[in-house]
């Protein structure tokens, strides 16, 4: 992504050493960057244009606890088009642009009872239930990528450690990429749980897979809105999802700042 990049740097600061993945309903806290300098897709050579209510779809760069980072309002999803690598030209401008890491966050359902809507779920590990792989049509054998520890250990137990000291409870988990746009069947829902998911969405898990082939460690969060279909008889919305999201902006836009304060400090 050296034209995107090209651009960004001759008019923003750079380097940045983080790359952020805004979800659905959580882009405004690019609006806290000191110094920003915002970039639409439209813009970009190569970034894909989110058709997704709650996704603004823009790039901001600025300063957030001391650091540069590159902050991603809104994201490209698989069921828009069936590109499963539509967000790889993201991810390779991050490290482009000098990100040492991916943090990657999303608005999903729960599949237990104990993690309710509103809570903050660090992603462990997810399960990739769409059958689809971003690397599929890459050559070479850097292809056959490792997923053991995908989303990083200690970027993980970092980001654990930092909101017990901001008082923010937060959940850890494994998250079901499903590739949407329709909602779960409970059917499903039970299945996955079974399998060991305890969050369903529809992004975040090729993300994690195309940063991890480039070289980007991954941490990762999912803002719970929703408990999943079945278990509490109602339908599933859009709608919800990016109300119940605003709803848990102020606890989410408080960790991130911890961890990025944490990792400004070393």
């Amino acid at each position: 992504m050296t034209a995107a990049a090209d651009i960004i740097r001759a008019k923003a600061r750079t380097p940045v050493r983080m790359g952020l993945v805004l979800g659905s309903g959580l882009g405004a806290m690019a609006d806290e960057l000191e110094g920003a300098t915002r970039f639409e897709f439209g813009d970009l050579p190569g970034f894909p244009v989110s058709g997704v209510s709650g996704h603004a779809g823009a790039l901001t760069l600025g300063r957030l606890e001391g650091i540069e980072v590159a902050m991603l309002s809104g994201r490209k999803h698989y069921y828009e088009g069936g590109d499963a690598a539509a967000m790889r030209p993201v991810l390779e401008c991050f490290k482009a642009l000098g990100a040492e890491l991916a943090f990657l966050t999303n608005a999903a359902g729960s599949t237990r009872k104990e993690i309710p809507p509103g809570a903050l779920m660090a992603i462990r590990d997810h399960i990739n239930f769409s059958g689809r792989d971003p690397l599929i049509g890459v050559e070479g054998d850097d292809r056959f990528v490792s997923m053991v520890n995908a989303y990083d250990d200690t970027l993980r137990l970092r980001l654990k450690w930092w909101a017990e000291e901001a008082e923010l409870e937060l959940f850890e988990g494994v998250y079901a990429w499903f590739s949407g746009p329709s909602f779960e069947t409970p059917a499903e829902i039970a299945a996955i749980r079974k399998l060991g998911a305890d969050a369903v969405g529809m992004s975040t898990a090729p993300e994690c897979i195309i940063a991890r082939h480039i070289g980007l460690p991954v941490v990762a969060v999912s803002v719970i809105t929703n408990y999943a279909a079945g278990m509490t008889g109602a339908a599933l919305s859009h709608d919800e999802t990016k109300s119940e999201a605003a709803k848990a902006e102020d606890r989410f836009r408080a960790l991130i700042r911890a961890f990025v304060g944490s990792y400004a400090n070393g």
